[in-house]
């Protein structure tokens, strides 16, 4: 573990421009595309960044949440993610996943990411220890736990998840303390 190359603040009046700056001269680690993953806990921020970064950049991204094998699926997704987006990154081809129907328990037909060279992975999980050698860089969003759960009440689909977030945090607080992303992150975005 080590201290991040770069601490930003969701503050910052181009954290976007600040962090594809950043991005644009890490070197390529799956194959000849850079995967960077933006990781945090739940209701950090992750999802917004990943989008100001990608409408920024034009960087297309991969959410996790479309790939957990349902509310328990944290430790099931990472497997997925090295088989389903950086396998065919490693031998040049194009991600292809299947995306998770949460309304119905099973995952839909077959998609395809189109990729450059650089792919945003977003969401808890994507900075595990089985991934990070194929990142470019690992992102974290960081906020504190008050700002975490307000933002996880507010959410457009808080009825929906509220039953399972118990179950999920469990899970998060199991990951984070096993494979420590925020501790090999090498960049540290503060979203309180």
């Amino acid at each position: 573990m080590s201290d991040p190359l770069l601490r930003l603040s969701a503050t910052s009046p181009d954290l976007s421009g600040e962090l594809a700056g950043f991005l644009a001269g890490r070197a390529p680690r799956a194959g000849r595309c850079r995967v960077f993953a933006i990781e945090g806990r739940s209701g950090a921020g992750k999802t917004r960044l990943a989008a100001e970064l990608s409408r920024r950049t034009g960087w297309p991204v991969v959410h996790m949440d479309d790939i957990y094998p349902g509310w328990e699926g944290l430790a099931g997704s990472v497997p997925l993610v090295r088989h389903w987006i950086v396998a065919p990154l490693m031998r040049g081809g194009l991600p292809r996943w299947r995306r998770y129907d949460w309304q119905r328990g099973e995952y839909g037909p077959w998609e395809e990411t189109p990729v450059g060279r650089e792919l945003i992975v977003e969401g808890c999980g994507c900075g595990a220890r089985e991934l990070r050698p194929y990142l470019a860089a690992l992102v974290w969003v960081d906020a504190d736990a008050r700002v975490r759960a307000e933002r996880l009440d507010a959410r457009f689909d808080a009825a929906v998840y509220a039953p399972y977030r118990s179950v999920w945090a469990r899970q998060e607080e199991r990951f984070h303390v096993e494979h420590c992303p925020r501790g090999h992150a090498d960049v540290v975005v503060d979203n309180s």
